[in-house]
């Protein structure tokens, strides 16, 4: 049994997001518009944890997991279409949080979850690796990371406070909307 790509989230429903941000006036400071933003990250967020409860619960199999995480991949990681270069930045900052998320989806579909070390541990060794500007490494630890957080291990966000600023940082930010999309598959309205 073969689910419509759309079923999961569809590139009508992104670009909706994107409609509403190119709309409003966007300044990060303000609450509503800090809020857009992350409903914009939590509602890709969603799709991926109900992709992943589907794959538990023999919904789908593999491949079809691996299909569907790839097709939202596929819609949210695309060039926005956005003149505004400031809400440009701001989208490509959600997006950026987004790319552990679907790695860690992947990951965890293709391999289970990590099976030694903490979320702490493996994003730590991420941040280490981050340092030393291996990239590569620092995106396969936080989505060994992601991988424990599917399985319901606790992300505590002081991990990042003690981190520099950088590229894990925001694969952490996006690593706790799958946190909170894994204990609240609920879909965010998009009229909030």
């Amino acid at each position: 049994m073969s689910n419509p790509p759309t079923e999961f989230y569809s590139e009508e429903r992104w670009q909706n997001w994107i409609g509403r941000i190119k709309d409003e006036d966007i300044d990060p400071e303000d609450e509503s518009s800090a809020r857009l933003l992350l409903n914009l990250q939590d509602d890709t967020a969603i799709a991926i944890a109900k992709i992943v409860a589907a794959y538990d619960d023999d919904e789908l199999d593999q491949e079809d997991a691996l299909g569907e995480i790839a097709d939202v991949r596929e819609i949210v990681l695309s060039e926005v279409d956005i003149e505004d270069e400031e809400k440009l930045i701001l989208v490509d900052g959600v997006q950026t949080s987004l790319v552990c998320v679907f790695f860690a989806a992947e990951e965890y579909v293709a391999n289970g979850p990590a099976d030694e070390g903490s979320v702490g541990d493996y994003l730590g060794a991420a941040a280490d690796a981050e340092a030393e500007e291996d990239l590569d490494a620092a995106l396969g630890y936080a989505a060994q990371a992601g991988t424990l957080i599917i399985d319901g291990n606790e992300l505590d966000m002081t991990v990042a406070e003690n981190l520099e600023y950088g590229l894990v940082t925001e694969w952490i930010n996006g690593l706790d909307s799958l946190q909170s999309a894994m204990s609240d598959p609920e879909v965010v309205e998009e009229d909030e």
